[in-house]
């Protein structure tokens, strides 16, 4: 692997590595809201699982960063691990190295066996672990640098481990917001995710009041993702840098919004993987991005 300055202290400037996964084994298991609702509804809806075409859809988000310059990295895949390749939630990327996450549900509870195995094997620096209770990656979203919002819906991160992580980023110098969140959405970057300098992608509908108030106070602007789409993902979506933006087909009016502020919008179809539990962002873990 190529030296590299590992790390990253925003999520919008443009994207240098991302940690990817390999979903050679993923099925359709219950593991939370999302999939739940799908699987609950699969007899009226007729939605049904198709591995080969989960496997063409994760390889067309590939070439979409790798036609943006993109170094992709990925976790090993795993047989018993099988959902591991949704790389966001296993571990967090900080200004100091990776943050090793413990995460609740039964079906990925050793997932941070794989982020541990990449970080070593790679000579990326660990920066700490989650120890206190629950804690998974995807609650954990650095604004801008200096901030970092961390959410818990208690089935998966929980209060006592998004405090540590607080407190943890705290010790660092940086500001950090604790936020309880609806389970429906599973984590923050289900309903918060930086899309380029001050301007937040959120929906506003599924926050508190206050911590939508805290983020006015930051100087935060929105665009504003309607539930209709939150509830399946639109927020999650992952900012490439230079006005480019890699979301996905089903947020069709968050990616006229963003068109319409001048982004270039990539929007692959990622049902398969939106209809099992996760988005491009959920997919995807920032290692190394231009420091702002």
């Amino acid at each position: 692997m190529t030296e590299r300055n590992w790390g990253i202290n925003n999520d919008y400037a443009p994207l240098k590595d991302v940690l990817l996964g390999k979903p050679h084994y993923f099925k359709w298991v219950e593991a939370g809201p999302l999939i739940g609702r799908t699987l609950a509804n699969a007899h009226k809806t007729g939605v049904k699982f198709d591995l080969q075409l989960a496997m063409s859809q994760h390889a067309e988000m590939v070439s979409i960063y790798e036609e943006n310059d993109v170094n992709c990295h990925y976790l090993e895949a795993d047989e018993v691990l099988h959902r591991n390749f949704f790389a966001r939630d296993s571990s967090a990327m900080t200004p100091w190295g990776a943050l090793i996450c413990h995460m609740q549900l039964k079906v990925r509870r050793a997932d941070y066996v794989s982020a541990i195995k990449f970080y070593q094997l790679n000579d990326i620096p660990i920066w700490n672990f989650a120890t206190a209770g629950h804690f998974e990656g995807g609650d954990f979203v650095i604004l801008e640098p200096g901030k970092v919002l961390i959410g818990y819906c208690g089935e998966r991160s929980e209060q006592s481990g998004s405090e540590q992580i607080a407190e943890f980023v705290r010790n660092e110098g940086w500001e950090a917001i604790t936020v309880p969140i609806s389970r429906e959405f599973v984590h923050m970057d289900g309903l918060v995710v930086p899309l380029s300098e001050k301007l937040l992608v959120a929906c506003l509908d599924a926050l508190e009041p206050w911590a939508i108030k805290q983020l006015k106070e930051f100087g935060f602007s929105f665009v504003d993702v309607p539930y209709s789409e939150a509830k399946n993902l639109g927020v999650n979506l992952v900012a490439l840098g230079n006005d480019k933006v890699l979301s996905m087909s089903g947020a069709k009016i968050l990616n006229g919004k963003m068109r319409a502020l001048g982004f270039e919008v990539y929007d692959p179809d990622m049902s398969m993987f939106t209809l099992g539990g996760g988005g491009v962002h959920c997919l995807s873990q920032a290692l190394c991005r231009e420091n702002v």
